[in-house]
């Protein structure tokens, strides 16, 4: 899923985010885990907070993200800081290209969530791995079944900015483990309105810790993805932390033909 008209009001409508907690929580499980400089990816990247945190941090980042308007408002959020050295590539992360290896991934504000179903799930976590060095760290995080079966529901929320009104209504398909989301954005002084419509998906922790073991990332910690203390049984966010356990050529070499 990509946002098109949505990704300009993004910020605005995010803006309650704490990135400094965020950013705090995700460094600090890359440093507990050996991983205090080098390449690092941010996988669903949007504008790009976050990103640009890591960047002034000192580590080497790559932005990936399949919305070009999501990369070009990071791109003059860049501008304006005066960040540079980013690399930033509009791609799909089923089909993510790094073109060499990295020594950490992050990815936050639910991007997993919205890539189901199962199997397209694994295609994209099974890419990441591809690129991750041995005892390299993936720290993402996903929301919970709870948040999707007793928040979003079918409920609808109404955002407002400084320009526009965004109403995002919500409606649950618990046969599919999947909330349809619909969001409609209008433009009090011209009347204008545009519409856009995506899924988002939920797993359990055990579907989660059977796909990164799948593909070589050992779940290390999993905490709660707002709080960053300990999972409850009404977390709505879940921070994950995985390990690369192998290199792809070890995996290679000890896997049978």
């Amino acid at each position: 899923m990509a946002y098109n008209e949505f990704a300009y009001f993004y910020d605005e409508f995010n803006d309650d985010a704490d990135y400094t907690a965020l950013f705090t929580a995700v460094t600090d499980r890359l440093r507990a885990h050996g991983v205090a400089d080098g390449i690092v990816v941010d996988l669903g990247c949007g504008t790009g907070d976050l990103t640009l945190m890591l960047a002034q941090a000192g580590y080497d980042m790559i932005g990936v993200d399949q919305s070009e308007e999501m990369l070009a408002v990071l791109r003059e959020k860049a501008a304006e800081l005066g960040v540079e050295g980013l690399l930033l590539l509009r791609q799909d992360l089923l089909e993510l290209d790094l073109y060499g290896t990295i020594r950490a991934a992050v990815s936050t504000f639910d991007t997993f969530n919205h890539i189901g179903p199962l199997p397209r799930l694994e295609q994209a976590i099974a890419r990441a791995a591809l690129f991750m060095e041995k005892d390299g760290v993936f720290v993402f995080d996903m929301n919970t079944p709870y948040k999707h079966t007793h928040i979003l529901a079918d409920n609808t929320f109404t955002l407002g900015a400084e320009d526009a009104l965004c109403v995002w209504q919500n409606h649950l398909e618990p046969e599919n483990q999947r909330t349809r989301i619909s969001i409609r954005i209008t433009y009090p002084d011209s009347g204008e309105a545009c519409d856009e419509e995506f899924y988002e998906y939920w797993y359990t922790l055990e579907q989660m810790r059977a796909i990164c073991e799948a593909h070589g990332l050992s779940v290390v910690d999993v905490r709660d993805g707002e709080s960053f203390g300990a999972c409850t049984d009404t977390s709505q966010r879940w921070l994950i932390t995985a390990i690369k356990q192998y290199t792809q050529e070890e995996r290679e070499t000890t896997c049978p033909i």
